[in-house]
């Protein structure tokens, strides 16, 4: 009896979901636990698995299709890897017929036995690539290259119809639709103000030197900036707990736990997974994390769950060689932290005109709670533990 393949619950608010991507056609064969098809939340992906062993009998939603939280989007046929899936046929044979043998004909050419060259990128691309495709806009069939790779997507020379004005229609996908009430619901429900400041990153750097290669071979994995930027926030969070509290109606909500958000680049859009009791964590495990989101956002791997909560948000434009921004707070919080490029710039030091290794930084905050006074404090905080990074260490 053919079992039912229906959108998994994503997260309470999550009700709509748009499907990404069928990894299996009808009649290919899914191991247990394999994953059938890839669904887009307005939070992050989440993949359908197959149950147990078997094939896909029929797909019911394509993808692009937009489907609830419950509903059936195709069907498994149970059964062993060699046993077949009844499927729709293809084009009707013939059967032979105990004629003589007909008289010679001409053999067709070799360019009328292949499959039309439309059809070969959609056949020859590998899933990642359709999916990227179709983020695009780009029907496969108009890419001028023959087989289709990773970079060809990213730079797919497209055969323009009628023109060189083209203008392309997309749908903005779940995430990218989210993303946008969230940066407007900010900016209109908040009163957003930006404060800058400046850091020396020169002892960061050299305490980095000085140590990576132990780090690595002790933890696995490279010592960064932001696990110095995740520790000195949450030091002067404490000292300012206003940016790290919420407005609830006429209430103040002040968080006496600290889980930062940080900003990385996904493969669908920015995500800003959060780190659950920073104020826990050693350099070491921040860095881990840190990496695990980053490598699972590029994936669209990261869960829903982890998406969700934060009380203060730590975003990193320099990776960009952004110089200067106003970021703009994850509501309902009340503040967000921008690092920035680093750069050798001239600066005063006991008289002198010294080269140092500056960062600009900026915190944007909700006037509405936090005052200027405070948030000027909070930056100058965040200044001298990164200057002096021992600071950290003994928490003064």
């Amino acid at each position: 009896m053919p079992i039912e393949l229906k959108v998994p619950s994503a997260g309470e608010s999550i009700t709509e979901v748009t499907i990404v991507e069928w990894l299996k056609a009808e009649g290919a064969f899914a191991k247990p636990d394999e994953t059938v098809a890839v669904i887009e939340t307005d939070k992050a992906n989440v993949e359908v698995v197959a149950p147990t062993a078997g094939r896909i009998s029929r797909i019911l939603k394509n993808a692009g299709a937009v489907a609830t939280v419950g509903e059936v989007i195709g069907y498994l046929e149970p059964g062993p890897a060699g046993a077949e899936a009844p499927v729709a046929a293809a084009a009707p044979v013939a059967p032979p017929k105990a004629v003589a043998a007909p008289a010679p004909v001409a053999a067709p050419s070799p360019p009328a036995a292949v499959a039309p060259k439309a059809e070969a990128p959609i056949l020859r691309a590998p899933p990642s690539m359709r999916r990227e495709l179709r983020e695009k806009g780009i029907d496969p069939s108009t890419v001028a290259n023959g087989r289709l790779t990773h970079a060809d997507g990213l730079r797919a020379e497209i055969v323009p119809e009628g023109g060189q004005r083209n203008e392309e229609r997309v749908p903005m996908t779940k995430l990218r639709q989210r993303i946008a009430e969230r940066l407007v619901h900010s900016q209109t429900t908040a009163a957003l103000l930006t404060t800058f400041n400046e850091v020396d990153m020169g002892a960061v750097m050299a305490l980095r030197a000085q140590y990576q290669d132990e780090f690595v071979k002790r933890h696995g994995v490279k010592l960064g900036f932001m696990s110095f930027f995740v520790k000195a926030a949450v030091e002067a969070l404490k000292e300012q707990p206003a940016i790290n509290a919420e407005i609830q109606g006429t209430d103040i909500v002040y968080k006496n736990y600290y889980d930062i958000g940080v900003a990385v680049g996904g493969g669908r859009g920015l995500v800003v997974p959060v780190l659950r009791n920073a104020e826990r964590k050693s350099f070491a495990q921040i860095e881990k994390d840190i990496a695990d989101f980053g490598a699972r956002a590029k994936d669209n791997k990261l869960k829903p769950e982890e998406l969700q909560g934060g009380t203060f948000t730590i975003s990193n434009g320099g990776i960009y060689g952004s110089l200067m921004s106003t970021p703009i707070i994850n509501p309902p919080q009340s503040g967000i932290l921008g690092m920035h490029a680093i750069q050798d710039r001239p600066v005063v030091r006991n008289g002198q005109v010294v080269v140092a290794k500056m960062m600009y930084l900026a915190l944007t905050y909700d006037h509405r709670l936090v005052d200027g006074r405070e948030a000027v404090t909070f930056l100058v905080q965040i200044k001298n533990l990164v200057e002096n990074p021992t600071r950290i260490l003994l928490e003064v």
